[in-house]
């Protein structure tokens, strides 16, 4: 049937004048074109679904991470209330407590920020009267101004500011502030600001280097200094920083981390041993009034092993 059909129709066109035949090719590519643009159109909508079900995705994330955090808060709250008599915990555990508390918050609320679409207008957060670094400190200026102080039309740039951010660094047994410098550079002709962005840090806008936090995660889990001890140390520097402050910054460093301690499982799973060992913890299960044993493992290559991996 389709031989016959093709064959009448190449019998019909042969009997086409020219005209006829570009009256009829044209016809049939508007029909092409108008096919062309229905699944452009389709093309477009799936494209809209799918960023539909991408914000979706996202929204559903992070409400499990929001409800992560409350069942968390929770289950702490009913074990101070409903715990056993030889569960209450004295007031040096509180305090300790306490900043995991904060620090487990300060970890959720990154992630949350790290979910939150670029695009979607943020709420404005009142942000908390910085901290003024104590003047006796030595600071070290560190400038950042342009590679170039020529415009590109080729007039010279006139420097007309700066901005200036202190950031709190460490030493061992030192501390010091870091004053970043960045200078502001125009061109009167043809009126162009020029000025080094901002360098990235682990906390965007935070006063702490990456040295000072270091100091405090190595102090925390390879010192065992709990961080109101860390407190001290730092008050008799003359730098007060608060327990709430030191444990948004392990809580927020903990975040940052995640990609090497992913790595490490990684590289942990190509050894042929492992060596481990489990910590039995009592641990609330949310809604129930009642603990039950939970497990810490701990993983380390053997020592014969050719890379030391904890």
């Amino acid at each position: 049937m389709w031989h016959s059909l093709a064959m009448d129709m190449a019998t019909d066109l042969n009997r086409l004048s020219p005209e006829q035949l570009r009256v009829l090719a044209a016809a049939l590519q508007a029909k092409v074109q108008d096919h062309e643009t229905v699944i452009s159109e389709q093309k477009d909508q799936l494209a809209e679904r799918q960023q539909q079900l991408d914000r979706r995705d996202e929204a559903i994330r992070r409400y499990r991470i929001r409800e992560e955090k409350l069942t968390h808060e929770l289950a702490l709250l009913r074990r101070h209330r409903f715990g056993k008599r030889s569960e209450v915990l004295n007031t040096q555990q509180l305090s300790m407590l306490d900043d995991l508390i904060e620090e487990d918050t300060a970890a959720l609320e990154t992630e949350l920020d790290k979910l939150t679409s670029e695009e979607r207008p943020r709420p404005e957060k009142q942000q908390p009267a910085r901290q003024v670094l104590p003047p006796q400190l030595p600071r070290t200026e560190i400038r950042h101004d342009p590679a170039s102080t020529t415009c590109s039309c080729g007039c010279a740039l006139k420097r007309v500011g700066e901005d200036v951010s202190e950031k709190l660094d460490y030493e061992p047994g030192t501390f010091r502030v870091e004053r970043h410098i960045r200078g502001k550079w125009v061109c009167d002709t043809c009126e162009t600001l020029v000025q080094e962005p901002v360098a990235p840090h682990i906390i965007d806008k935070g006063i702490p280097t990456t040295n000072l936090l270091a100091q405090v995660l190595v102090g925390k889990y390879a010192d065992h200094l709990p961080l109101y001890r860390q407190q001290q140390i730092f008050a008799r520097a003359d730098v007060a920083l608060s327990r709430s402050t030191l444990a948004d910054w392990v809580g927020r460093c903990g975040v940052e981390l995640t990609p090497l301690v992913e790595a490490l499982r990684q590289e942990l799973k190509t050894h042929p041993v492992l060596q481990a060992d489990e910590t039995p913890v009592a641990m609330l299960s949310p809604g129930k009034k009642h603990t039950h044993r939970a497990y810490v493992w701990a993983y380390a290559a053997t020592r014969f092993a050719p890379a030391q991996v904890p």
